[in-house]
Parts: structure tokens; C-alpha cells; sequence
């Protein structure tokens, strides 16, 4: 059964009017409904109060709060009501250390711009269909950072079952 897109509320998070409005044209095309906008990080910890967002796209440079440090704040903030919500970043930068970084910050899918509305499409597909535990330990707390489980891992950093 195809995903419906009019179930999900989204909260952009983007400085460039035009990029915002964009993004939340796509949005509206895929059938999506409930779009709210902010203009920056601050706003958007407001905005994820007020309207509860189920997953938030935001872009990764912007002042004052970058998408990296409204991610931080929402991860780290236990009374956060986004706190376990997805969080898709958007940006120009696609080198691995900057994915890596992205990841290590608690971020669950991250898109290259310039996207394409069937990119944009398949990540929120993706954090619907395929979501990942939510790890909470004293240096992260985010989506699990294994996409896969391998079961023929045997290595030292494997973990044990659960009982």
C-alpha cells in the first residue's frame, strides 16, 4: 500500500525564502498537508511546540542556528516533543565527513541539494517505512547510526542479545 502523504505534518526549516518555498511547493505536490515554515533554528524549536511536527527538514546552513545545532537541541532536550521525530538535513555538501558529521549528530536522512521532488519523496518514504531504534546514551542520542544488521558479525563491538 503506497505511503499517504496527507497523514504527515512537516516542518521546513529554511533561511532562503525561495529554497523554503521550494521545498514546501514539492511538499504540497506529494499531497502533503499540514507544511509549516520557519526561518531559522530558533523559530523551529518554537514551531515543534506549537504544532508537533512528525518529521522535520531543515537546512544545514543558517544563522544564527545552523541545522546541526537545531538537531543537538532537539535530540539532547529530554521534554522535546520532537525528540524522536525524523529529521531530514538538507544541503550542498555532500562529502563523507560532512554525512558522517551529520549522523554522529543525531540527523536520520540527509539530502543533496539541488534535490529532486522523487528524492525528497523516497527519504520521508524511508523514515516512515524503515525507522531505526532511537539510542539515548550519554554521547548521542538519535536514530540508531546501522541503516543494516549484519548477523554474521562477530567482531568485538557486536552486541549482545537482548533478554
Amino acid at each position: 500500500m503506497p505511503l499517504d502523504f496527507r497523514k504527515l505534518s512537516i516542518l521546513v526549516v529554511e533561511d532562503n525564502v525561495h529554497m523554503r518555498q521550494l521545498i514546501v511547493q514539492v511538499l504540497r505536490a506529494l499531497g502533503l498537508v499540514d507544511v509549516y515554515q520557519a526561518d531559522g533554528g530558533q523559530k523551529a524549536l518554537t514551531m515543534i511546540r506549537t504544532h508537533k511536527p512528525d518529521i522535520i527538514i531543515t537546512d544545514w546552513l543558517m544563522e544564527p542556528m545552523d541545522g546541526l545545532e537545531l538537531t543537538r537541541a532537539i535530540r539532547s532536550d529530554p521534554n522535546s516533543p520532537a525528540r524522536l521525530n525524523p529529521i531530514i538535513l538538507m544541503t550542498g555538501y555532500s562529502a563523507h565527513t560532512r554525512v558522517t558529521q551529520a549522523r554522529d549528530i543525531g540527523v536520520t536522512e540527509f539530502l543533496v541539494k539541488p534535490f529532486t521532488a522523487d528524492a525528497l519523496a523516497k527519504r520521508i518514504a524511508h523514515v516512515i517505512n524503515m525507522p531505526r531504534d532511537f539510542i539515548a546514551a550519554p554521547k548521542y542520542a538519535g536514530p540508531d547510526r546501522r541503516r543494516r544488521r549484519d548477523e554474521n558479525y562477530v567482531g568485538p563491538r557486536r552486541r549482545g542479545q537482548e533478554k
